[in-house]
């Protein structure tokens, strides 16, 4: 192998969940030496995405993210609170982050409406339930794959089915995982909803992540 000067190059591993870069080093009529570094992904603190999203939001859309201390919940503002509060669940950045997804996708009229005026079905759903459950999750679930790779964050998709029969259980997952691939892909290819984007530029800029979301590969089977 000739090469005529050193390179790093940024890989992402999801197996192991941190950023590494590989450097080539310079040689010409010798073997190249290559050696890997590990780069620990970023701490991620809930009051970093509740400052950056709010930082974007607050005023423009009149939205503010809480860390709730239950069930995540969207209220618009109304007679008691002047402004929409996005609440997510237990203070978990994870949470904040799928909460946010189906926000970026809502429309202006579902945002006037408490939980974006969707219907939460329990675990426990019927085959026909558990089908619309995931048509209703493959956006937003895509969205919050592009959202947490900017900021490092390991994603795994959710159906949200532990009382199912195991077998209709792991046929859903696959084919919903193949789902949510192919909506990444299109949002990546044809781009995000303009709010999803701001955000994850902010994230990109906030962790300093450029680099390793352009080297990610959005692979279903790592989801």
């Amino acid at each position: 192998i000739t090469a005529r000067k050193m390179a790093d190059v940024p890989i992402y591993n999801p197996v192991l969940s941190v950023a590494v870069t590989l450097h080539l080093n310079t040689c010409y009529d010798r073997p190249c030496v290559f050696t890997l570094t590990a780069e620990p992904l970023p701490e991620l603190l809930p009051a970093d995405i509740i400052r950056l999203f709010d930082g974007l939001f607050a005023n423009s859309e009149n939205t503010r993210l809480i860390a709730g201390g239950h069930e995540p919940e969207y209220l618009p503002a109304d007679e008691g609170c002047p402004y929409h509060r996005l609440i997510f669940a237990h203070g978990f950045y994870e949470s904040a982050l799928h909460e946010i997804s189906h926000w970026c996708i809502a429309g202006v009229q579902r945002r006037l409406l408490p939980d974006f005026g969707y219907w939460y079905e329990p675990d426990g759903r019927s085959a026909e339930q558990q089908r619309q459950f995931e048509l209703v999750e493959v956006r937003p679930q895509a969205l919050e794959w592009i959202l947490s790779v900017a900021c490092g964050r390991r994603f795994r998709i959710s159906t949200d089915n532990l009382n199912g029969e195991p077998d209709a259980v792991s046929a859903g997952e696959q084919a919903f995982r193949r789902a949510v691939g192919q909506q990444a892909h299109h949002y990546l290819t044809h781009g995000l909803p303009r709010r999803a984007e701001m955000l994850k530029q902010a994230l990109l800029d906030y962790y300093q992540r450029h680099s390793a979301f352009a080297a990610y590969v959005f692979t279903p089977d790592d989801i």
